[in-house]
This record gives structure tokens, C-alpha cells and sequence, in this order.
């Protein structure tokens, strides 16, 4: 009977084996076919898991493209029917939730307080609502390199010469030669193997760690990092670690639990960065950049290091805390500056290796989809790097000048000073019995003091010193920062007129708080 049951299935079993056979030889008839093939086995042999998988997916999207678009009821008799009048009167009663919350009385005060400048921003500008000359103690003009009669004509012959915009992103036309010839100059100036320049300054750091930063991998950054860099990690979506703000014994402390918890999971090698910046925007703290370098070394980490406050102000001749360390530039991965402060100009830029540069342009978001700075500006920054080169006195002056007015705000009663000695920048809080930026546990009314140091700004201003508060996204940056009034010290200026601006925001000071016992 089984004899029987098997000659019945024969014909079928050839008809089958004829047919599959014919199905192969058409099958390989097919361009390309044999390197399809070929990944089945593979992808079959390895994980053959995955191919019962990628068939169902087959047959999900072959059933999806055959049946109907759309399973709606197009009888309609499930719809509730109106007439003309009862539409009309429901559009009538409808109002639209607003975008936004509609300003508060402070929102508003403070929108409107914020000074216009009338005609060029230099070290003495003009204001539009009063015509009255002010002394800049709140513009990034760190070098002075605004209003420079040098860097201005090389920009005015440049756009003579190439019009305005670049007309499209770096990859599809929108490279110039002054672009390249920039790039070169940065290289050069900081001792690395290559840089790649973005046109806007906060997109720069907010690029460049998602570009090798990936989920799987390990962040360990500054809890005070600035916002530029806080956007870059949650793009990144890479496991992150924070350790207390410049405090490298609590980052080597999260360094060592990050490998322990590693080795307690008997998980895998991955990609680890230390994120940080050389002068920290928040506060005006400088990292220890040596000591840095060591952990990076001993726990084998990357360095991402934000330079966007110290390049173009530390070091002798402005090329930021690799010049001023004596550090070689090469023992930094990637080393982000910005080119709006150091050199005044516009964008940002990233050094490093040549693999590191040009693995940006193609994984660099802002690289790729936004367009070229104008050549005008690529120009001034060259021309910028080369003063600075020729011009070492100017950061000598830099320093007597900040060294001048901490002088001056040091003697002030009722506020703290923060920050590095050396740092350009020069924040300043209110004096109470807590002194760190860190709301954890907070004992300051944040709203109250906001609303003081905008009456000592607007005083000053009004007698002739242009200081603004340090302004921040509350409610979306991962910490709130304690307010701060930030000047920003000017190599433009003589060490006389500082000190004299210094003495006008001190007597502000004293007369706001005087007013508020």
C-alpha cells in the first residue's frame, strides 16, 4: 500500500521538482541575481531566524500593495449630517488653542529692554533708541577684531570680488576657494591635520556629536555644557553619563563606573567620549586641560572639547588651551571653536585628524544641508587668524584689561564673581549663602533676582556701559543656572576705559541693591 501511495505521488513530487528547478534557472536569468541569492545563504546560514522574518515582511508588503487604499466608509452613513446653518455656527464657536502662551508682564519688560545698536557694533556703538554712545562690555569682541580696518578690506574687496552668498550647501556647489583656503588656515594655525568649517556657530558642536556620537555608545559630559552641546547629545542618542561641573575627580569617579557597570553586564566594547569645553559659556570656568587629557588616555576615551569661548583669547597668540597648556592639538579628537567669537566673524569650525574631518562631510547635518558662509566672511577670519599671528600684544592686552576690571567688581559689595581669572568672560550673581550655579538644593528666588540684575543692567546702560544678563532657555536646558549679569571683556578698549566701565557697573551695583534694603 505504501508502494502504492508513493508511485501515486511521484508525478506530483516531479512536477514540483521541475517546476522549482525551472523557477531557479529563470531566477538566475536575472541581473543580479546571484549576489540575492548569495545573501539568503548567507543571512540564512547565520541567522536563520532572520529569514522566516524577512518572508513574512515579503508577504506583509506584497498583501499591503494589493489591497484597497483606503477601508473608508465612503456610504457615508455612519456620518453625523449638518446642515449649512449648524456648520456655519460651529465655525463661528470655534477658537483656536494659541501656539504659544501669551507673554507674561516680565516676558514682555524684558523683550523690550533689550538694547538696539545703530550702525556698526564695535567697541563704542551707537544706541538707536537714544543715539547715545555706550562702552561694549556685552559684544564677543574679545580680540578686538570688530571694526578692524585690516579685516574689513580684505571682506570689501572679497565681496567686490564674489558677490554675497555661496548659493548652496558645501557638497553641491556651494564651496569657494576662500572656503578651503579658510579651512587650511585654521588647520595650520592650530597645529592639526585638517578642519571643516560650518556656517552657523551653534549648529557646529550640535553636529559634530551626533556625526560619530550613535546610540550604543557612551557619552560622560559636563553637567554645565552649554545648550549647543546639551542639543548634540540628545540627537546623538547615545547613553549619557554626567559628572559634577569641572570637577575632574568626579568625572575619573563616573569613568570607572562606567566600566564596571560594562564589566558587570558582560557587555561589549563600544565608543566612549568625555564632552566638555575649554571655558565654560554658563559661567566663565576654565577645565584643566592636561588633567583631562591624562583620563582620557588611562581610561581610553575621545575628547570632544567646545573651544567656542577660549579660541581666538587663550594662549599666546589666541590658538586657545592647547597653546596655552602647551598641549599638542593632535591630543584632541575633535576641537570645536567658533569663528563668530574668536575671530568675529560668523560660524564655526571642527579640527582634528583628516579622517575625523572628512567623515563631517558627509554625516555633519549642518555641513550638508546648510549653505556655505558668504566668501566675505571666510576671508575676514582668515584675515583675522593672520592679525592675531602678527598681533600677539593684543592678547596681552586682553588679560590686563580682564585682570582690571575683576579688579574693580571684586572690591563690589553684594555680589559674588564667578569663573576663571583669566576667562573673557565675567559672570556675576547675586551674593546670598549659596554661590554655585546648581539649583540642587535652591535657596534663591530665580524670577526676584532676574528682575535686580535687569535694573542694574538697565542703570548701566544708562549711564553709558552696555552689560546684558546671561540669558537662558528655562525649562528646556537640563539645569537652570543661577542669574548672572556676563561681561565680556574687549581687547579694544584701553585699560583705562575698562576700569572706568568697571567703576560704572559697580556703582549700579551699589545703587540697585541700596535701593532694595
Amino acid at each position: 500500500m505504501e508502494n502504492s501511495a508513493s508511485a501515486a505521488l511521484e508525478p506530483l513530487l516531479s512536477f514540483l521538482t521541475f517546476s522549482l528547478s525551472t523557477l531557479e534557472s529563470g531566477f538566475y536569468k536575472l541581473p543580479g541575481s546571484a549576489v540575492v541569492a548569495r545573501y539568503v545563504k548567507s543571512s540564512h546560514q547565520n541567522d536563520p531566524g532572520r529569514t522566516i522574518l524577512e518572508l513574512i515582511l515579503i508577504i506583509f508588503a506584497i498583501r499591503t500593495l494589493l489591497q484597497s487604499r483606503t477601508r473608508a466608509d465612503r456610504s457615508g452613513k455612519h456620518f453625523i449630517k449638518f446642515s449649512e446653518k449648524e456648520i456655519d455656527e460651529l465655525v463661528d464657536e470655534w477658537t483656536p488653542e494659541p501656539l504659544v502662551q501669551p507673554l507674561t508682564e516680565w516676558e514682555q519688560k524684558d523683550l523690550s529692554s533689550v538694547p538696539v545698536i545703530a550702525g556698526p557694533n564695535g567697541p563704542k556703538p551707537k544706541l538707536f533708541s537714544t543715539g547715545k554712545t555706550v562702552t561694549n562690555l556685552a559684544s564677543f569682541n574679545f580680540a578686538g577684531l570688530a571694526g578692524n580696518e585690516q579685516v574689513k578690506d580684505r571682506a570689501v574687496d572679497t565681496l567686490r570680488k564674489y558677490g554675497l552668498g555661496s548659493c548652496g550647501p558645501p557638497g553641491f556647489y556651494g564651496t569657494i576657494d576662500v572656503h578651503i583656503d579658510f579651512e587650511r588656515d585654521i588647520a595650520e594655525f592650530l597645529g592639526t591635520e585638517a578642519a571643516i568649517l560650518y556656517s552657523q556657530g551653534f549648529s557646529t558642536i550640535s553636529s559634530v556629536i551626533p556625526a560619530f556620537c550613535k546610540r550604543g555608545d557612551i557619552i560622560v559630559a559636563d553637567r554645565s555644557v552649554n545648550f549647543a552641546i546639551q542639543k548634540g547629545i540628545q540627537i546623538s542618542r547615545s547613553t549619557v553619563r554626567w559628572y559634577d561641573h569641572n570637577d575632574l575627580k568626579s568625572l575619573e569617579d563616573t569613568l570607572i563606573s562606567v566600566e564596571k557597570e560594562r564589566k558587570k553586564r558582560k557587555g561589549p566594547l563600544t565608543r566612549r567620549f568625555i564632552i566638555t569645553e575649554g571655558i565654560f559659556e554658563r559661567d566663565g570656568e576654565m577645565v584643566d586641560l592636561p588633567k583631562l587629557i591624562e583620563l582620557k588616555l588611562k581610561y581610553k576615551y575621545r575628547i570632544i572639547l567646545d573651544e567656542s569661548i577660549s579660541f581666538g583669547t587663550m594662549g599666546r597668540t589666541g590658538r586657545g588651551l592647547t597653546e596655552l597648556y602647551n598641549v599638542p592639538a593632535s591630543q584632541i579628537d575633535m576641537l570645536v571653536g567658533s569663528v563668530a567669537n574668536g575671530l568675529c566673524s560668523a560660524g564655526g569650525f571642527c579640527a582634528g585628524s583628516a579622517i575625523v574631518v572628512d567623515h563631517q562631510r558627509i554625516n555633519g547635518t549642518s555641513f550638508v544641508f546648510s549653505a556655505s558662509m558668504p566668501a566675505l566672511l571666510a576671508t575676514s577670519g582668515s584675515e583675522a587668524i593672520t592679525y592675531l599671528r602678527n598681533n600677539p600684544s593684543v592678547l596681552l592686552t586682553l588679560q590686563d584689561n580682564i585682570r582690571a576690571v575683576r579688579a574693580v567688581l571684586e572690591k563690589t559689595e553684594g555680589i559674588t564673581l564667578l569663573g576663571h581669572r583669566a576667562s573673557p568672560i565675567i559672570h556675576f550673581c547675586l551674593r546670598t549663602q549659596q554661590q554655585s550655579l546648581s539649583v540642587t538644593p535652591a535657596t534663591y528666588d530665580y524670577e526676584a533676582e532676574e528682575r535686580i540684575l535687569q535694573d542694574i543692567v538697565d542703570d548701566a546702560i544708562a549711564n553709558g556701559v552696555l552689560i546684558t544678563r546671561a540669558k537662558h532657555l528655562r525649562g528646556q536646558e537640563m539645569i537652570e543656572s543661577r542669574p548672572t549679569i556676563r561681561i565680556a571683556v574687549t581687547a579694544a578698549l584701553t585699560k583705562k576705559e575698562v576700569e572706568k566701565a568697571a567703576g560704572v557697573v559697580k556703582t549700579s551695583v551699589t545703587r540697585i541693591l541700596s535701593k532694595r534694603r
